[in-house]
């Protein structure tokens, strides 16, 4: 990809009435046409870039067991209102003394399948896996630097059997590492398997990947985050403009609507804030659908209100994907995480 190729394309567009000049001029700007080639890695038929505005939170305080102080956060959005609406949060926890956080269970799944002629053989390809998980684990492992293949846990329906394999995935988000740890783990599976089954996929849809679902909402996927807060009503009212006992009011009456319609999780709209972060910080964008799920709880306590929050497929990495982008990456240097190796990365993903 190279500027010359973007501008052959918009004078493709051109000739055929798609676009206008200031169309192309829009999209296509000087400086997006200088990082042609590293925009081109993480896209085909490249011919310039959108943006987006950006608005920053903070300092948003986090008492992690790792994580310790204040940080500012980079929020791509159209949605009026999202940015200054974190920042009345990120505000009001602060005075409060900061958000107690911890990351309490790590792993990106991938759940190949197989299929066979029968029940019988389907059992027998569970026991054989059984025996083989070392061997399994070297193949998985020999395509990867930082991934880990940590479980392989079999979920068989009748004649078809699914394998839940867990990676960790150092500092990457880490979709296409177990993608292609897991074709190598297939690959081995193919070669020494005593029963061979009629049919094989690297995945068999039943990982959760960029879908809400209950395996992901019991399991995790990615990284399981809790965090908590006890604001005093007082800072309720003076910065968030609301008497405490109208939003406990709400929240037991959110909690009902949640249930009654059938929701995955309990909570207002994570999607706003996760959408906002993980386009300006180069992530997968589509996980949305899989992260924005979890709990909110808040309860009564002696002069205040507990708030916790509970979201277990938060899939975010600091390289890999669109972090290596020039905004992207700058957004995250922001917070202190551009890039590999970086310690505050390593404890921020802990928290």
């Amino acid at each position: 990809t190279s500027a010359g190729t973007a501008r052959a394309l918009w004078t493709q567009l051109r000739h055929e009435g798609a676009a206008s000049p200031s169309d192309e001029e829009a999209i296509a700007d000087q400086a997006s046409l200088d990082h042609a080639e590293i925009y081109g890695r993480n896209i085909e038929s490249f011919i310039g870039t959108v943006k987006i505005p950006v608005g920053v939170v903070g300092p948003l305080r986090l008492n992690g067991l790792n994580a310790h102080g204040d940080y500012y956060v980079p929020l791509a959005t159209t949605e009026a209102a999202l940015v200054a609406s974190y920042g009345r949060g990120a505000e009001v926890t602060a005075q409060a003394g900061g958000i107690t956080t911890a990351m309490i269970g790590e792993g990106v799944l991938r759940t190949p399948a197989f299929v066979f002629r029968n029940m019988l053989e389907a059992g027998m390809f569970i026991n054989w896996i059984a025996g083989a998980v070392d061997q399994l684990k070297a193949s998985a492992e020999a395509t990867t630097r930082h991934g880990k293949l940590i479980t392989i846990e079999p979920f068989m329906d009748s004649d078809t059997v699914f394998l839940i394999c867990r990676y960790t995935t150092g500092d990457a988000a880490g979709q296409n590492m177990v993608t292609v740890a897991t074709e190598a783990l297939c690959a081995y599976i193919a070669a020494n398997t005593p029963v061979a089954p009629l049919r094989a996929f690297i995945e068999g849809n039943f990982s959760g990947d960029k879908k809400a679902s209950y395996l992901g909402l019991h399991m995790g996927r990615g990284r399981k985050v809790t965090a908590s807060i006890e604001l005093p009503d007082a800072l309720i009212r003076k910065y968030l403009h609301v008497e405490p006992e109208a939003m406990l009011a709400y929240g037991r009456v959110a909690a009902l609507g949640s249930t009654l319609s059938g929701q995955l999780g309990a909570q207002a709209h994570y999607a706003n804030g996760l959408a906002a972060f993980y386009i300006a910080t180069g992530q997968d964008a589509a996980c949305v659908a899989e992260s924005a799920v979890g709990f909110t709880r808040a309860e009564r306590r002696e002069g205040g209100i507990f708030f916790s929050v509970t979201m277990p497929n938060i899939v975010v990495g600091s390289v890999g994907g669109g972090t290596g982008l020039p905004s992207q990456a700058a957004a995250l240097g922001i917070m202190g995480l551009k890039g590999e190796g970086n310690d505050l990365h390593g404890a921020i993903c802990r928290d």
